[in-house]
């Protein structure tokens, strides 16, 4: 595992993006099973220490469904002392909405390391496998009520993750093991492999084989936009297009390339701003073909995403 730094304003990390259709996919299938059964999925504790050999289940696979706070701390740091407690009575008090798993530097250097903390007591979080520096030191109370008020924002908004809410000031006795999900989609798990081998002619044809027979399977989409915009800007030169782009506005195809690239980057709004406003001065089959490319850009970030939505709006501003 290799943590990233992850801006909690909108970066597109495209490692992340089969991961985050995954949480939203499990997330649905949570929702529409409490809906089914008039009940909620008995959440796991809110606070809880971790070691490197539970950090995979405990921390990678739970923080699909909620956002997971890491608090690092060793016995004999007085500051860790300070904040600890602050941070356990703030992950009762939201409730649910992100869960703290505690890891003791002394007995976890792999992991100390692995997160690359200078000093403790140091906060991180997880979103989707995705870890996300958050603050170092005993930081005030309302600076930690910020700082996770933007964590979960991000969680909800970029990855559909909301974590389960349970009583506050309770913690949830564990029920029954729940019902194994269905085995994965052999044809989806093969395209997925694909994806991750960096095979992105093969992960597309395999995405579109899966389309082929469930036209509306989301993941497939989402891993389909995906391996399409790699395929694109794989072993492009990205001065030279930027370039083209900034010297002929009117060029389509050279604005599509530098939106490409927008993307890729993370910076999603100029992206599709780019495309809108091609859209704006361009007419014929120019014109659709960067509205096309715009819509399939949408795929990559999901329909819910607000930069979405707001795109959407200023497209048929400019349409109609």
């Amino acid at each position: 595992m290799q943590p990233r730094n992850m801006s909690m304003s909108g970066v597109v990390d495209l490692a992340a993006v089969k991961a985050a259709g995954e949480a939203k996919q499990k997330a649905e299938k949570a929702r529409a099973e409490a809906a089914r059964t008039g009940g909620a999925p008995a959440p796991g504790p809110l606070i809880f220490d971790v070691d490197e050999a539970g950090f995979q289940q405990d921390v990678l696979q739970r923080s699909t469904e909620v956002p997971v706070v890491i608090d690092f701390w060793a016995e004999w740091c007085e500051p860790c002392k300070q904040l600890g407690p602050v941070l356990e009575r703030l992950a009762t008090e939201y409730a649910g909405r992100f869960v703290l798993a505690k890891i003791d530097v002394d007995a976890n250097q792999m992991l100390f390391q692995q997160f690359g903390v200078q000093g403790i007591p140091a906060v991180f979080a997880v979103i989707a496998g995705q870890p996300v520096p958050l603050f170092q030191g005993a930081a005030p109370e309302a600076q930690i009520r910020q700082v996770l008020d933007q964590l979960i924002q991000a969680a909800e908004q970029q990855f559909g993750i909301v974590g389960t809410p349970v009583e506050p000031g309770a913690q949830a006795e564990q029920s029954a093991p729940a019902a194994p999900e269905p085995p994965e989609d052999i044809a989806l798990a093969a395209a997925h492999q694909a994806l991750d081998a960096n095979d992105l002619d093969g992960a597309v044809r395999a995405y579109q084989n899966v389309l082929a027979d469930a036209p509306g399977n989301a993941e497939a989409k989402l891993g389909l936009a995906q391996a399409e915009l790699m395929r694109r800007v794989q072993g492009v030169d990205a001065t030279q297009v930027r370039k083209a782009a900034a010297e002929n506005p009117a060029d389509v195809k050279a604005q599509i390339a530098a939106a490409d690239l927008d993307l890729v980057g993370g910076h999603v709004e100029d992206a599709f701003g780019r495309l809108v406003d091609t859209v704006r001065r361009t007419a014929g089959e120019d014109r659709d073909a960067a509205r096309v490319h715009l819509l399939s850009l949408f795929e990559v970030i999901g329909g819910e995403d607000p930069r979405v939505v707001a795109a959407r709006g200023a497209l048929a501003r400019v349409l109609f």
